[in-house]
């Protein structure tokens, strides 16, 4: 009997693993493909011996693919650590790198136990991106004297004024190789989807080799000085470092190299198994686990010869592209590359230095990225983003990024300096006077605070409006006593605190920060009804002396008084766990709302409810989109469903009179609606009434593009009919488009779903 369940369960997992390997095998060729030019050239631009970088590919892709807690991140010698690398072999030398990467690989490890990875994740984007763009910058204007055919100097300072003359004085047959190179990567990305499924940097290195040996040109090519198994073996030190001195005199810089190697590696492994997680529906990572297979790759790579290793984002994303599913594909592209390296080593050799060096270039081009250009600017970062990229460039890594830190931190500081602090009267009397003050309060809002409080005139009647997540004693003591002032000189002072942090508590314990308003519960809202009342209409009016007392819409409806702007009519169901104005972000007065029972559009002349609103909305307001909205768990659609199975009886009940508007969705669903397909071959896992609202707000988006009211706007382009469906369990926003297919309506800069504003609507619907 066991093995009868033994047999049971191992032929399910056994299916598994075939189904998985049909696609990881392919992705791991394509993988493979991919690292082993990069691997070549990311040794070379490092200074390190060519088989380093073949060793550090096999040794990623196996052991880190292994052990790491990604299921689909690659592993190898990476462009990030390029510049470290090179000044490390310089003034300490290649031996010595190698136990140094051992070194920190073992710190890295220590990382992942003391589960302490994700601390690694707290530096500032901006930081990192400036990181990335200054090492890029670094390996182009390296590469650039080697494209030419000269040689690279030993920093960015020297590569840059020698620029001139090495292009004054080229090699043409360098040149015509490497800009061959160049110029197939940047036309690669042109072509069309099947053909980019061939890495292009393969396409381009073959092809520049094979046009220096046919038409015979004079270039240097890649030496590998022996067999890959030669260059494999534990590093041996010679007595005294390169520059003379005894290795005692260098241990402040060997402990300065290593934690710099284990910082970057392990910021650069886990924001790209971050970003990896975004590509794929598969499971997360383990950060903890990852950081433990990363120090792994790089102990063993630093004993047996190997550049040291991260997780590598331009692999990382061709896996993920090719369709791998598991681990297994990472460690087949270790064994790929280990089958190459021993196998076709002369092959390698034949490789121009110069098809290398512009790959390389295009390379760190592509690592200064326009999109971390422009959010830097948006997000008011640029300053730091540029301060970081020069003290990379022209400094050094660590003492880049140091500065990077450190201004990053003083713009904190500033931000914090400069909390909201906002005065003004209210009405026409200027008797009456307004303050609200939001934010982090502490001393060093002294100057801007009492500033501010000394410019309101003598005697008048202030509401100060306090909504702080941290006061300390000083703030708390300075409103004190201007309060107890400007009362003595005959004004009066009402002080309305609608957060946690408390004037009172900040003189009788030491202050903390506080993530809530004191009015907040589970929700970003009131709620009456966590208070206990004899009635509901006695919780009605508690809920309303509650929002008279916290003044939740005091910043935003009195401007609304004199007209209403909405933007978009939104449909949606009558059900009371459906909130528009928070699953888009919008404002009191941007949404026209219009609810009925399954966010239905009656084809009925004579109901004419729906009607109505939207002929208001659009002649008399001039909205540009219509958004239907259905959700989970709805129980109109449920309400359909069972009465489809009913046994024949009496329906005629008022409800099951306006389901009838729903029919048509009901027919679609069982035809396989598209809509139904994508809800259940997306990722998404879907109930049967789930797909039917899918399908439901697919059918009524159709039915309100051709609607009378609408038709013509819509067919000009200036209505948009959009379809969204919100689902309860994962809190995520999904748009329905046009051809009824599902899709997770997400910001590309942050990830998060369903907060786009109705604006962000109306441009995806325009899209």
């Amino acid at each position: 009997m066991s093995s009868a369940v033994n047999s049971s369960d191992t032929a399910p997992q056994s299916h598994r693993i075939r189904d998985n390997l049909r696609y990881d095998v392919p992705a791991s060729l394509v993988v493979f493909l991919v690292a082993l030019p990069l691997s070549l050239g990311i040794a070379i631009a490092s200074g390190a011996p060519l088989a380093a970088g073949l060793i550090a590919a096999v040794i990623g892709g196996i052991v880190a693919g292994t052990l790491g807690g990604s299921a689909v991140q690659v592993s190898g010698p990476a462009a990030g650590l390029t510049v470290v690398v090179a000044e490390l072999i310089q003034d300490l030398g290649w031996e010595m790198l190698c136990i140094m990467t051992a070194a920190a690989g073992a710190l890295q490890i220590l990382f992942g136990v003391s589960r302490m990875a994700r601390a690694a994740l707290a530096i500032a984007p901006v930081v990192v991106h400036a990181m990335l763009a200054g090492i890029g910058i670094t390996i182009v204007l390296q590469q650039i004297h080697v494209l030419v055919g000269g040689t690279s100097h030993s920093s960015a300072w020297e590569n840059l004024v020698a620029l001139p003359n090495g292009i004054l004085h080229h090699e043409l047959h360098e040149v015509i190789v490497g800009g061959t190179v160049i110029g197939i990567l940047l036309a690669w990305g042109k072509l069309p989807p099947k053909l980019r499924m061939i890495p292009g940097a393969l396409v381009a290195i073959v092809l520049a080799t094979v046009l220096a040996k046919l038409v015979g040109l004079d270039v240097e090519r890649i030496n590998l000085s022996g067999s890959f198994f030669d260059a494999i073996g534990l590093p041996h030190l010679a007595e005294k470092s390169p520059g003379g001195q005894p290795w005692t005199h260098e241990i402040s810089a060997i402990v300065v190299g290593v934690l710099t190697i284990a910082l970057i590696a392990s910021v650069e492994s886990l924001l790209c198994a971050v970003g990896v997680d975004k590509l794929h529906s598969g499971p997360r990572t383990n950060f903890n686990r990852e950081m433990i297979g990363q120090g792994s790759a790089n102990v063993l790579s630093g004993l047996l010869g190997g550049l040291p290793i991260t997780g590598v984002i331009v692999r990382s994303s061709a896996n993920v592209a090719a369709g791998a599913r598991t681990r297994m594909s990472a460690i087949l592209h270790g064994v790929w590359v280990l089958l190459f390296a021993s196998l076709f080593t002369n092959l390698v050799e034949l490789i121009p230095k110069a098809a290398l060096a512009g790959l390389l270039i295009v390379i760190g081009a592509q690592l200064v990225k326009l999109a971390h250009v422009q959010l830097a600017w948006r997000t008011g970062n640029f300053v730091i983003y540029i301060i970081t990229i020069v003290c990379v460039v022209f400094l050094n890594l660590l003492e880049g990024v140091a500065i990077g830190l450190g201004v990053a931190i003083l713009f904190l500081l500033v931000r914090v300096v400069r909390a909201p602090i906002e005065a003004r009267p209210v009405g026409d009397e200027a008797k009456k006077w307004r303050v609200d003050i939001d934010g982090t309060l502490s001393f060093l809002l002294m100057p801007r605070l009492t500033g501010v409080l000394a410019t309101l005139p003598q005697g008048s009647d202030v509401t100060l409006n306090l909504n702080a997540d941290y006061i300390d004693h000083s703030i708390s003591e300075a409103i004190s006593d201007w309060k107890a002032g400007h009362e003595a000189g005959g004004g009066t002072v009402t002080i309305r605190e609608t957060s946690p942090a408390a004037m009172s508590a900040a003189h009788s314990s030491p202050p903390k920060r506080h993530f809530r308003p004191r009015f907040l519960d589970e929700a970003p809202w009131p709620s009456r009804r966590d208070h206990h009342h004899a009635d509901a209409e006695s919780s009605i009016r508690h809920g309303v002396e509650h929002y008279h007392r916290n003044g939740v819409l005091h910043h935003h409806v009195p401007e609304l008084v004199d007209s209403a702007n909405p933007d978009t009519v939104f449909l949606t169901c009558a059900d009371s766990r459906i909130l528009p104005d928070v699953i888009t972000a919008s404002r009191p007065g941007d949404l026209y709302i219009v609810r009925n029972v399954g966010n239905l559009v009656p084809t009925d002349p004579g109901e004419r409810s729906v009607d109505a609103a939207l002929d208001f909305a659009v002649n008399q307001l001039g909205v540009s989109s219509v958004v239907v909205c259905g959700h989970s768990c709805c129980r109109a659609m449920q309400a359909l469903l069972d009465h489809a199975t009913d046994q024949p009886g009496d329906h005629s009940g008022a409800i099951d009179r306006w389901l009838k508007y729903a029919e048509e969705s009901l027919v679609r669903y069982r035809d396989g609606h598209a809509a139904r397909s994508s809800a259940t071959s997306n990722g998404y896992r879907f109930s049967d009434a789930d797909q039917l609202a899918i399908v439901n707000v697919a059918v009524q988006v159709e039915r309100l593009a051709r609607h009378p009211i609408l038709a013509s706007a819509v067919a000009a382009g200036k209505l948009h009919v959009v379809g969204m469906f919100f689902d309860f369990a994962t809190v995520h926003v999904h748009e329905v488009d046009k051809d009824g297919i599902v899709h997770p309506t997400e910001s590309a800069g942050t990830g998060s779903a369903g907060t786009g504003s109705a604006g962000t609507v109306e441009s995806a619907s325009a899209k």
